[in-house]
């Protein structure tokens, strides 16, 4: 696992070991910061399910301005603190070492993320459903006008058109994997 673009290009990355982390693929990484590069100058990224947090690392390198990582297991836990250290990342970011259900409902409103990024076990389907509904309703105020909520999901597992206020905008098939872009609907 390494970083692709940005500051940190071709760096490598640790994952913790055994299958409970399951790390988003290089190549996926690099569509979705294809889709995201308009977005990610000083953008405030939400890395939900972080593990190891090569996809917040991928966006601090390409320029993002703050990542708020979101993780409760220890092991991965101790790979993303590893990363940031490797990487020698001192500033800019912060973990969140709780279940992201309670971060979110704890975070105040108007922390104004532009991108938020979930990618739950695959096994953990709830996990969608309830983190989606939380970002289209309760815990909406965390978002910044225009802002992207991106999910990655199985490719045969089709997640909800909308949920509350967001609206799939995009969905990006690659391999067994799938990226379901969402945006607050224009009602709200």
């Amino acid at each position: 696992m390494r970083i692709i673009a940005g500051t940190f290009r071709s760096r490598t990355l640790e994952a913790p070991a055994g299958l409970a982390t399951r790390p988003t693929s290089d190549r996926l990484r690099e569509t979705l910061f294809n889709v995201l590069s308009p977005r990610m100058a000083g953008a405030r990224f939400l890395d939900l399910y972080a593990g190891s947090g090569a996809v917040g690392l991928e966006a601090l390198s390409r320029g993002a301005g703050h990542v708020d990582f979101v993780e409760r297991a220890e092991p991965a836990l101790r790979a993303l603190r590893a990363n940031l250290a490797r990487l020698g990342v001192a500033a800019g970011f912060r973990i969140h070492g709780a279940g992201v259900g309670a971060v979110l409902r704890k975070m105040k409103p108007g922390a104004a993320f532009d991108v938020v990024f979930l990618d739950p076990p695959y096994d953990a389907a709830q996990e969608y459903a309830a983190t989606l509904g939380l970002l289209g309703g309760a815990a909406a105020g965390l978002l910044a006008e225009g802002a992207a909520v991106i999910a990655e999901h199985r490719r045969k597992e089709r997640l909800e058109d909308t949920y509350g206020a967001l609206a799939r905008t995009r969905l990006l098939e690659q391999g067994d994997a799938a990226l379901s872009f969402y945006a607050a609907s224009a009602a709200n």
